[in-house]
């Protein structure tokens, strides 16, 4: 492969979303001698942004997806090349991110430099989640709502803090439906309306008649959501660690026991269908009473 050139410091300047990878990278390869960076950094990471730039050769910076991340380091050869070419295009994309700020995504933020085994659920049991639901309602005025969305509805800690009165429609007191919409148009996959549980619709109406949110329903931080759930579980006497994961896990198992697909579960829980989110379905999938069933016989 013919490596390109990626001279040119005026192009420091007019860096932009839709630019292209190539005329960024040279951007990027100015900014790292400009700080006097190895040079052998230098041509190790451009390296590897040519090699991508003739993979997707059409798109902009703008444009480049964890999807086309998971390519190509997926066609690398080695386990090291994998790793060396993660930390070129991490470098990058952190440069555009926080340096140069003309990208707000990195898609390389959920990728790691070796495989991470994906651990086995420990959801709460049906005692459990009454106990630690109990817990919850003699807690602060919003705790209840919140742990039963990521319990009953499957969110994350950025969805709940990003979720707006707007985005619960009551337009029946026993069909309470969550809407959760991304402005990023490269996640449409968290895109998605999920019906409320029956209690949760209850607890969400008893949350509105004490606070009364016009805009954020919870206009707190991702430590504020952990410290509550730890003090909840305090109160509860839990033996054991819950977390916000342990309530979204809790959810999933629930689903699948109750004999959601993984089809159901990737679009429920908002996840991009892919091989890495596949095998975290299968986790939830195991916990389903037909899963230790025998197969049976044609």
């Amino acid at each position: 492969m013919t490596q390109l050139d990626f001279s040119g410091q005026e192009i420091v300047q007019r860096l932009r979303p839709g630019m292209s990878l190539l005329a960024a990278a040279a951007a990027f390869r100015a900014d790292l001698e400009r700080k006097r960076r190895p040079r052998n950094t230098i041509e190790s990471y451009l390296f590897d942004l040519t090699v991508l730039a003739h993979l997707i050769p059409e798109k902009a910076i703008n444009q480049i997806s964890a999807d086309d991340i998971m390519r190509f380091l997926g066609e690398a050869n080695t386990v090291s090349t994998r790793k060396r070419r993660l930390t070129s295009v991490r470098r990058f994309f952190r440069y555009l991110v926080d340096d140069a700020m003309v990208l707000s995504i990195d898609p390389t933020e959920d990728f790691y430099p070796n495989r991470v085994e994906l651990k086995v659920p420990e959801p709460l049991s049906p005692a459990e989640q009454d106990v630690f639901l109990a817990a919850a309602a003699d807690d602060e005025a919003w705790s209840h709502t919140a742990i039963l969305m990521m319990m009953d509805a499957g969110l994350s800690r950025g969805e709940l803090l990003k979720l707006e009165r707007g985005n619960v429609d009551r337009y029946d007191p026993h069909a309470v439906i969550i809407h959760i919409v991304s402005d990023d148009p490269r996640k449409a996959n968290q895109n998605r309306d999920l019906r409320a549980s029956e209690r949760l619709a209850e607890a969400y109406g008893a949350f509105l008649a004490k606070r009364d949110p016009q805009e954020r329903l919870f206009p707190v931080g991702f430590q504020a959501i952990n410290g509550m759930v730890d003090r909840v579980r305090r109160a509860a006497d839990f033996g054991r660690s819950v977390t916000p994961r342990t309530l979204r896990d809790t959810f999933a198992v629930n689903r699948a026991i109750a004999g959601a697909s993984e089809d159901e579960l990737i679009q429920e829980l908002g996840l991009a269908d892919d091989v890495r989110n596949r095998q975290s379905i299968r986790r939830f999938m195991s916990f389903a009473p037909q899963a230790s069933e025998p197969a049976a016989r044609s």
